[in-house]
């Protein structure tokens, strides 16, 4: 896992849950490779980690990415980091994150926003800056009704990675149980969504990527 990963990991939890707090929480892609979502769970928490082989930081693998062995609204938690862009339909996957979180139970989403092609076994996606409002959407038309209390695409920190970072709740009716956010707590951050906000905020066309080149070249993109 990159830095930025692991970085924006430790706020997602630092932010929505207590140093203790008891609950089921499930990662999706799991698998410890440089570090796992693991290793900064509250310690009262009972984490399982889903991955889809074997391996450390894997306590079940799943035959199937689109079926989670879980009982509707069994978690309280739901994370996945620098998985959902090796997930052919996503989308799919969002759906039973819906079905096995509880009413008022939270999805955590890292996903690239960039970066090198790489496949584990494959690499299909990357997530901009309305992916988080076209899943609720999805959900939605589902026969869902969640709500997305928060994203932003995240500075590179050490590595060539932006991450798009989204924080779901399975339930609107719920989304007032939390009222911290990440955005709060960052200095910087990319496009940035809040609940009950509209619009987008410190909205930036170019890639972190893209702005460097321009600053070197001279050239802005043309606007379409």
């Amino acid at each position: 896992m990159h830095p930025s990963a692991m970085e924006n990991g430790r706020l997602f939890f630092a932010t929505y849950f207590e140093a203790a707090a008891p609950a089921l929480i499930l990662d999706i892609g799991s698998q410890d490779i440089n570090g796992s979502l693991r290793q900064l769970a509250p310690a009262g928490a009972c984490y399982v980690g889903l991955d889809f082989a074997a391996g450390r930081g894997v306590d079940v693998v799943l035959d199937d990415a689109y079926r989670l062995p879980f009982e509707d609204g069994a978690a309280d938690v739901v994370v996945s980091s620098s998985c959902f862009e090796h997930v052919d339909m996503f989308w799919l996957t969002f759906n039973e994150v819906l079905r096995v979180l509880k009413p008022g139970g939270l999805f955590y989403l890292n996903a690239p926003s960039n970066g090198e092609f790489h496949r584990y076994p494959v690499d299909c996606w990357r997530f901009y800056p309305d992916a988080g409002e076209a899943l609720v959407r999805w959900g939605t038309r589902s026969g869902y009704r969640p709500a997305l209390l928060e994203s932003f695409t995240a500075y590179q920190r050490l590595d060539i990675w932006n991450d798009f970072v989204a924080v779901f709740v399975k339930d609107a009716a719920c989304a007032t149980r939390y009222p911290a956010r990440m955005l709060d707590r960052i200095e910087r951050y990319m496009n940035g969504r809040r609940y009950g906000v509209e619009g987008i905020l410190n909205v930036q066309a170019a890639t972190e990527d893209g702005a460097r080149l321009q600053a070197l070249t001279g050239h802005a993109k043309p606007q379409q």
